[in-house]
């Protein structure tokens, strides 16, 4: 699966939601997040952001561990292609490449909408929640 920066945000921001408990299902190695390092990049400049750490209530040292460790949990992935323009909002297309090169099953995410465009490619857009489920299952 590929992690939605507004997932890793908000697991962030709210360590018991579900987003962060996605997190840890993929460090106990019941699921598979893939990255590449221009989606790694975007994960650091917006959780570095002072709005989501002041939210969250890391300092930048503590904000600068949790985004390496995030990294740390995926898998890496080359981005062989670039796929773009696919999507309507410029931001997703890396969210999009990692999954398409990452031969991903999924796009976790809370703006579904804007990665419609994925299921062209068989990869489904599902919320954190659904995530979860699946992965109990």
């Amino acid at each position: 699966m590929v992690l939605d920066t507004d997932v890793v945000v908000a697991a962030m921001r709210s360590p018991r939601g579900a987003s962060a408990e996605l997190l840890r299902r993929v460090d106990e190695g019941k699921a598979v997040m893939v990255l590449t390092v221009a989606l790694a990049l975007e994960y650091e400049a917006i959780c570095t952001l002072a709005e989501h750490r002041l939210a969250s209530g890391l300092s930048a040292a503590d904000t600068a561990l949790y985004v390496d460790g995030l990294i740390a949990l995926a898998k890496p992935v080359k981005a062989y292609f670039r796929w773009r323009p696919q999507l309507r909002d410029p931001g997703d297309e890396l969210v999009l490449e990692a999954a398409v090169n990452g031969q991903a099953n999924c796009i976790v995410t809370f703006n579904e909408s804007h990665l419609r465009e994925a299921r062209v490619f068989g990869i489904e857009v599902i919320r954190p929640g659904e995530a979860l489920r699946r992965i109990r299952q």
